[in-house]
């Protein structure tokens, strides 16, 4: 199976990189052009949420038909012969979460999807060997909560200040020298670097119809974009990797510099959002402001002077959609660093319920609950690793009473009492089978910290041969 021979290739990949960190691979045209990898490729693209999305050339890849017969087959003939050239991405503004502005998103053609996935595929291995573990953002086999249960293992133990940091359009700012630099340390196929420099260069077509040069920035959107933000970012990784290893490596190191009154760090990134956390002072968190800009300058990058900030654990922090704070435990004179869903992304379900709630269009209570459950419960699901319970509670009572108006709205000569013999059995709503998803019932936990032993998808080889 095509699957099986691109696993075979990226656990080789990924070992030969481990096994010799200076190696320049210089050979993955090849494998970029394999037919199991455009395979691979094509079907992560078609298997995407995006696939109904069309590109500049209003193309909507689930609207191919037989694709690995002759669209894979063409595509492959154009890369071989260099006839292939990357496209502009066709913007389009979404909303940012919790804010009233606008970012921008880079929608690439088909064909360039699956190349660039194709790219990934073969690329990714290899710097994976690189990247440290303090990063968790659009990596394989790690979660945002590994970053919140890394947070909370730290801050439990003398790392109190806090360094909120937000780089300021990290995805639009990034320096293509700089990121190509580092890409080079990793790759000498020269086929390959001017492959993923047409995809950095390959302009935007805006919606007013205007065409765009990128002299900068890896366009949100394109599948290949979070693993070269990500490339550009270990700059971070690497510094706090390198203070480590040399200053607080050892518990011996890290008591030495705690007598002397020196400061020890700890970074956890998550794509462009990281903290650093401090052990020692709030000068010594106030000094990282900049310390970081300057180890993030070369890479065209720069601070958010308005959204960074130092504050202790005590007074607590956002991150990636949880509140982070110490408090004193009910009942005892003991502090504990408890993890909450935030105010923000409360705000957002709840604005969300409202929303969905509000629309006269449903049909029925039906069809109201089959698009209300999915998002309740992909909220309860990301929020069951935290103290959660009385959020989950108020989200429930919440969301019972919308709907419960929206029952009121669209029968509104029908006396409640039939309402609820008809709708709300058992007081829940339901309706054709289907019963709201109650976030009262789901159980909550704390997220096992994994430290550094997640293990990458290439970590054991499969049998057989990889040619």
């Amino acid at each position: 199976m095509a699957e099986d021979r691109v696993l075979r290739i990226q656990t080789k990949l990924h070992q030969w990189a481990i096994d010799d960190p200076g190696r320049r691979f210089d050979d993955l045209w090849n494998l970029v052009c394999d037919p199991a990898v455009l395979v691979v490729a094509w079907r992560r693209v078609r298997g995407n949420r995006g696939k109904r999305s069309a590109g500049v050339d209003g193309v909507r890849p689930d609207a191919i038909e037989a694709p690995e017969a002759g669209f894979i087959a063409e595509l492959r003939a154009d890369l071989k012969a260099g006839r292939f050239s990357p496209m502009p991405v066709r913007e389009r503004m979404i909303p940012k979460p919790g804010t009233t502005k606008r970012r921008r998103l880079g929608i690439p053609t088909a064909r360039d999807r699956v190349v660039q996935a194709a790219l990934k595929l073969v690329l990714e291995p290899i710097f994976e060997a690189d990247f440290r573990p303090c990063s968790y953002g659009f990596r394989p086999k790690r979660r945002a909560h590994d970053a919140i249960a890394e947070i909370h293992q730290f801050t439990s133990r003398s790392y109190e200040w806090v360094f909120e940091a937000d780089i300021e359009a990290c995805f639009d700012q990034i320096a293509h020298p700089a990121l190509m630099d580092r890409v080079r340390k990793r790759v000498g196929d020269k086929r390959v670097l001017a492959l993923v420099k047409a995809f950095l260069r390959s302009g935007i077509l805006s919606e007013d119809g205007q065409a765009q040069a990128t002299i900068a920035g890896t366009p949100q959107g394109g599948i290949l974009s979070p693993l070269l933000a990500n490339v550009a970012l270990s700059v971070l990784d690497e510094y706090f990797d390198e203070y480590w290893q040399t200053h607080s490596g050892t518990d011996y190191q890290r008591t030495k510099r705690r007598r002397a009154g020196l400061p020890n760090y700890e970074i956890v990134r998550y794509a462009d959002d990281f903290v650093v956390m401090v052990s020692g002072s709030q000068a010594h968190a106030q000094a990282l402001r900049e310390e970081v800009a300057v180890v993030l300058a070369p890479m065209g990058l720069r601070l958010s002077e308005a959204k960074t900030k130092v504050c202790h654990v005590d007074e607590g922090f956002d991150f990636l959609g949880f509140h982070i704070q110490r408090r004193r435990k009910r009942g005892t004179g003991k502090y504990v660093v408890y993890t909450y869903p935030s105010k923000k992304a409360l705000a957002s379900i709840v604005g969300r319920v409202r929303v969905l709630t509000n629309r006269s269009s449903h049909p029925a209570l039906a069809v109201l609950l089959r698009q209300l459950n999915p998002v309740l419960q992909g909220w309860c699901t990301y929020f069951r690793y935290g103290v959660s319970k009385a959020t989950f509670g108020y989200l429930d009572q919440y969301t019972w009473h919308r709907v419960v108006r929206w029952l009121r709205k669209r029968h509104p000569r029908t006396k409640m009492a039939v309402l609820k013999r008809r709708y709300l059995p058992g007081s829940r709503p339901t309706e054709d089978a289907v019963t709201l998803f109650q976030p009262q019932q789901v159980t909550v936990s704390r997220y096992r910290y994994r430290a550094n032993n997640i293990p990458t998808p290439w970590a054991r080889a499969i049998p057989g041969p990889a040619a």
